[in-house]
């Protein structure tokens, strides 16, 4: 086997040692020429770079391409989170103005009720109170309210309750604190009424529906539909030409009546001590304080139930 060669140390030749040499300066002496030539020639070096961005502008495309992808849908991406937030921000804003509106509409609908019973006042009234709808329908009635003023407040037996519409009912049970009204419309409720131009009396009858029936007509009935109904005031139970209804419909012997007041939906009664208390035994009837004209019952709250 033949044995390799030691290792021996390259040896520079003349023509080595003088390209070494000669490189620096070189290359030095190119950098001049190009630095003269720019100087000497600028459209030429304009030329060039524009033609080596030409060629690189391809490659720089491809390479922006997917990173202006990712970035686009970065920027899609928390466009539909914004959205997102947004569209919860307008709920719950939409939410909190519809709490606001029917609130609203809830004090309108209530002011609207206090004003109109503000500047209602039947003549001959020695006793009023304004008191809050608090229940509805109980007991052996069937078409009532419970309100929030009782004995305490000078409130009695018969005394009627009026909006600014009119009449819807009387007072039947009194308590300390409260007070029941018996309505327009309940199957125990009978008023003597006088009906229309021709002042024929009558008297309106609850049935339990929604429009009371017109009783005890003379012979000669000459009602017609839309007479207006009033109290009579011959009977002393309340005062003349308190506005009840209209003749709503006839229909051979049997005629309804349509009440003024909206005895389905009110918030707010008048009570008024009409007389009728006079004609009730005294032991039913509480000795009344003096007049309240349009003072809201104390304690009541401004808010419709």
């Amino acid at each position: 086997m033949r044995e390799r060669p030691a290792w021996t140390p390259r040896i520079d030749t003349p023509i080595r040692l003088a390209a070494r040499r000669l490189i620096v300066p070189v290359l030095m002496l190119v950098s001049l020429l190009l630095i003269v030539l720019g100087k000497a020639d600028v459209l030429l070096f304009e030329r060039a770079r524009i033609a080596a961005v030409e060629i690189m502008a391809p490659v720089l495309a491809a390479v922006a391409a997917p990173a202006a992808s990712v970035a686009a849908g970065v920027h899609r991406v928390q466009g539909l989170l914004d959205i997102e937030g947004e569209n919860r921000r307008l709920r719950e804003d939409n939410a909190r103005l519809l709490q606001w509106q029917e609130a609203a509409r809830r004090l309108a609908g209530e002011n609207a009720q206090l004003r109109a019973l503000t500047h209602f006042q039947p003549q001959g009234a020695t006793f009023s109170i304004t008191a809050q709808i608090i229940g509805n329908s109980g007991g052996a009635f069937a078409r009532n309210v419970l309100v929030n003023t009782g004995a305490r407040d000078g409130v009695a037996r018969g005394q009627a309750g009026v909006t600014g519409e009119g009449l819807v009912g009387r007072v039947a049970e009194v308590g300390e604190r409260t007070a029941r009204i018996l309505l327009l419309t309940d199957l125990n409720s009978r008023l003597p009424v006088v009906v229309g131009p021709s002042r024929q009396r009558a008297v309106l009858a609850g049935d339990n529906s929604d429009r009371p029936l017109l009783l005890y007509l003379p012979a000669e009935n000459t009602a017609k539909i839309g007479d207006r109904i009033v109290t009579g005031g011959a009977e002393g139970v309340f005062p003349p030409e308190l506005p009840v209804g209209t003749v709503a419909s006839i229909e051979g012997d049997t005629i309804r009546v349509e009440p003024y007041a909206e005895l389905a939906r009110f918030d707010y009664v008048r009570i008024v001590d009409l007389g009728l208390s006079a004609f009730l035994p005294q032991s039913a009837v509480p000795q009344t304080k003096p007049a309240k004209i349009g003072k809201p019952a104390a304690g009541a709250s401004p808010f419709p139930r």
